[in-house]
Order: C-alpha cells, then sequence, then structure tokens
C-alpha cells in the first residue's frame, strides 16, 4: 500500500516538474499579444521579451512586419526605435529597438515592446519573425515554425491569431441595427404620447369655450 503511494506521488511529482519546466521554457519565448485584433484591423501589439542569458542582457531587438501601412513606436527611456519602409510602397517592413549605453533588459527580466499598428493581413494568422540580440554579442533568430505534427520549434516566431473581419462586420451592423431600432421605437412612443397630450389639451381648450359662450349668452 506504502509502495504504490510513494509510486503515485513520485508520478505526480515528476509530472509535475516537467509540465513546469515546459511553462517555463515557453514563457521565455519571445511573444506578440493583441486580444481582439482583427483582420483588416488596427491594434497595439504587444511584444514580450524576456532575457534568456544568465551573464547578458537584451540590447537591441528587430521585428519584420508583414508590409503595414502604418506602424507607430511608444516611447520608452532608454531606448530608441526606428521603424524601416519599403522605398518604392512606403509600408512598414521592420521596427527596430536599441538600448542607450549602459541600458539592458538583464538575466531574469523581460521587456514589453509596444507598436500601434495596421491594418492587419486578411489570414487566420499572421507571424512577425524577431531577433533578438545580447550584450555579449549574441545573436538569436526567433523565425521558426511549427512542426507538421503541431509540435512547437525551439526558436518559434512569435505570431498572433486573428480575429474574422467578416464577423466582426456582422456585429458591429448588428449591433447599429439594433441601435436603429431602438432610436426608431423611441421616436414613435414619443410621437405618441405628444399626440395624446395635444389631444387632451385641445378638448380641454373646447370645453372650456363652450363654458364661456354659455356663461356669455346667460349674462
Amino acid at each position: 500500500m506504502k509502495t504504490s503511494l510513494s509510486r503515485a506521488l513520485l508520478t505526480v511529482g515528476a509530472t509535475g516538474g516537467v509540465l513546469l519546466l515546459g511553462t517555463g521554457i515557453a514563457s521565455a519565448h519571445v511573444t506578440v499579444g493583441a486580444p481582439g485584433a482583427a483582420q483588416g484591423g488596427y491594434t497595439v501589439l504587444n511584444f514580450k521579451v524576456p532575457t534568456e542569458s544568465e551573464t547578458a542582457g537584451t540590447t537591441k531587438l528587430t521585428v519584420t512586419l508583414p508590409n503595414l501601412k502604418s506602424a507607430r513606436t511608444e516611447p520608452m527611456p532608454g531606448w530608441t526605435s526606428q521603424v524601416t519602409k519599403d522605398p518604392a510602397s512606403g509600408e512598414a517592413t521592420a521596427v527596430t529597438w536599441t538600448a542607450d549605453p549602459g541600458v539592458a533588459v538583464g538575466p531574469g527580466q523581460f521587456q514589453q515592446f509596444m507598436l500601434s499598428a495596421g491594418p492587419l493581413p486578411k489570414q487566420d494568422e499572421v507571424s512577425f519573425p524577431a531577433v533578438q540580440t545580447y550584450s555579449d554579442g549574441q545573436v538569436v533568430d526567433w523565425n521558426q515554425r511549427p512542426g507538421p505534427d503541431g509540435s512547437e520549434p525551439d526558436k518559434p516566431a512569435p505570431s498572433l491569431t486573428l480575429t474574422s473581419a467578416a464577423e466582426s462586420g456582422d456585429d458591429h451592423g448588428a449591433a447599429s441595427s439594433d441601435a436603429a431600432a431602438s432610436s426608431t421605437d423611441s421616436t414613435d412612443t414619443t410621437a405618441r404620447w405628444l399626440g395624446g397630450i395635444g389631444l387632451v389639451v385641445g378638448a380641454l381648450g373646447a370645453a372650456l369655450g363652450i363654458g364661456a359662450t354659455v356663461r356669455s349668452r346667460r349674462s
């Protein structure tokens, strides 16, 4: 009984350790987030960059963009940013953040890099390959795609799942229709009330006029 219980606890502990290790590895990846981002829309991209090195800090990040018409960086103390554009089309193809001298994302730390961008491609998923540079000269390319079986690569490219533009449009249209219907109902109700009040006032005026006429004749 005790032996079986010990084995069960050992198995649970080992499984938990593997899960925690996997979570730690995944959290060390360069990722991108933008809740609610839709195809063909504008959003704020949040690139989360952890430092994996135990001896050097992150001093530079370059992200490849899918030819966006608009790409604006958020000011960051200690960092400079530059958006690279295609000379012919003027579309943004990359953005680079560079740390000022003496500034770095140290071991055990992470930094968030914000970018207002759009319109996003009209596809289910969009990738943003990134290049992370360390203070000791090490360069890490985050540009790998998932394997054929869906397995996660060692250095996955930051990717973002986009909601359907058609679905967003339908929701917006439904909301507009509901608002219009509500406005129409409100207008009709107000008109009925005003009409009823008018009838009452008219009837009261007529009654007062008749009363005055009768009194005039009696006098």
